[in-house]
């Protein structure tokens, strides 16, 4: 059975020889910029195009569950979609990110990582700044009240080193999350 890292791996080539940019986000990027914790999906932001929904749906359907509408709404609203690997039911959320949002901003800072020391294959993923934004943003979304979002912040900004302050927060005021940084930076420095 596929391990969820080959899933990704296997997704993130597809994405590449489409090609469509891509940065794999969310918990699954989390877990590799600070604590390491289970999930049963990844999450990725991909600037897929409505000529590329056919090479998609081709290259993945004998492996994956994947609705073609899906994939087709999700371009044309800057939404998202899943595909389901029929083997181990692990799930790809592809957000289309909307004209002017955030995930553009998040493609255009992606940086190549390597998946684990044993492997040499290497993905896109978020920059740990934007990782603590986009959680931010889940957080805020959620009602303020996931203990796992927040932790999932806390370990990105107390494992991946100093960040870059100042991108944090010219972006969280454009975000309208500057109060929840403010809150999470003093946190992060409590031991």
């Amino acid at each position: 059975m596929d391990n969820p890292y080959d899933i990704l791996l296997r997704i993130s080539r597809v994405f590449e020889q489409l090609p469509a940019d891509y940065v794999v986000v969310g918990s699954f990027a989390s877990s590799l910029r600070g604590m390491v914790r289970a999930t049963n999906d990844v999450d990725m932001v991909v600037d897929l195009k409505v000529d590329q929904i056919f090479p998609l749906v081709n290259q993945v359907a004998h492996d994956f569950y994947v609705s073609e509408l899906s994939v087709r709404r999700a371009i044309s609203l800057g939404r998202s979609f899943n595909l389901i690997h029929f083997d181990s039911a692990f799930k790809v959320d592809v957000f289309i990110p909307p004209p002017g949002g955030f995930g553009w901003q998040q493609l255009a800072r992606r940086c190549p990582e390597q998946l684990s020391p044993d492997r040499p294959d290497r993905i896109y993923v978020a920059t740990a700044e934007d990782i603590v934004l986009a959680k931010l943003d889940w957080y805020r979304r959620g009602g303020q009240v996931s203990t796992q979002q927040w932790a999932d912040i806390l370990g990105v900004m107390r494992i991946s080193g100093p960040l870059d302050a100042d991108y944090l927060h010219e972006q969280a005021a454009q975000l309208g999350l500057a109060p929840l940084l403010e809150r999470v930076l003093i946190e992060a420095d409590k031991p």
